[in-house]
């Protein structure tokens, strides 16, 4: 497909998942891209087509493992904070100096790392099994998580913005504002009690989550139909039961 965008995001259509991190990437840079999975059916889009470029694409070498997908001209890239990194060089996202280039990518994993925490605590078996299947093992998860990691992470982020006194690189906003932007709104999606706790402490993190909203790009992204809810079926699901824990860590 080429219709002459510069960037095509292959991600599924029903859930912000791990393709809102590129996804804000574009936004705040009022990039000219196609979310290929939210296109019609007839216009090559929708699940339909992202089967068919994955299958398309199967015997390429080093083709990606799964979406989320950014195409850019003959360049095929996998991974999301691979993707995230290409992108915020292209777009004016990450300061100019090699140590801003290592020190963005480090936060940009450790970002994901909570991701990963975060949706192991309702699938802790693995994700062919239903929530229903784990329930015990979920709530265990989701107390060693809300107890013991997310303050810690959360900690870790605010210190940074304390020493920074502005974004996480500085005094420019750069692509991991925008990722831990997305990373608070999910954790307060699936934990809204344990986080109005944590965020007391936090003030920072706040401040960030607010600023991030209000650039005039994203909010108008937020109000428009291409920002998706949060869902049952994505990484930040909300399940009562597995937020009667309020962490303070340790």
């Amino acid at each position: 497909m080429n219709t002459g965008h510069l960037y095509y995001l292959y991600y599924w259509p029903s859930l912000p998942g791990r393709g809102e991190f590129p996804r804000l990437i574009l936004e705040a840079a009022e990039a000219d891209y196609v979310d290929v999975g939210r296109l019609p059916v007839t216009e090559g889009g929708g699940i339909a087509g992202i089967r068919s470029f994955l299958q398309q694409h199967q015997s390429t070498p080093l083709f990606p493992f799964a979406p989320p997908i950014l195409v850019c001209g003959d360049l095929i890239i996998g991974q999301t904070a691979n993707i995230c990194l290409f992108l915020a060089q292209r777009l004016s996202l990450l300061p100019i100096h090699e140590t801003a280039f290592y020190q963005a990518h480090q936060l940009q994993l450790t970002i994901l790392d909570v991701v990963d925490a975060a949706h192991n605590t309702h699938h802790p078996l693995g994700v062919s099994l239903y929530y229903q299947d784990q329930r015990q093992e979920a709530k265990r998860a989701a107390t060693a998580f809300l107890r013991d990691r997310l303050p810690r992470f959360l900690r870790y982020f605010e210190q940074i913005l304390v020493h920074s006194k502005s974004w996480l690189l500085g005094e420019d906003l750069s692509y991991v504002d925008l990722s831990l932007f997305h990373l608070l709104r999910g954790i307060e999606q699936a934990f809204p009690r344990c986080f109005e706790t944590l965020s007391t402490t936090t003030p920072q993190l706040l401040q960030l989550r607010d600023r991030v909203a209000q650039l005039p790009p994203i909010a108008a992204y937020l109000q428009s139909d291409r920002c998706l809810p949060f869902n049952d079926h994505g990484v930040f699901r909300y399940y009562p039961e597995l937020d009667d824990h309020v962490g303070q860590g340790g």
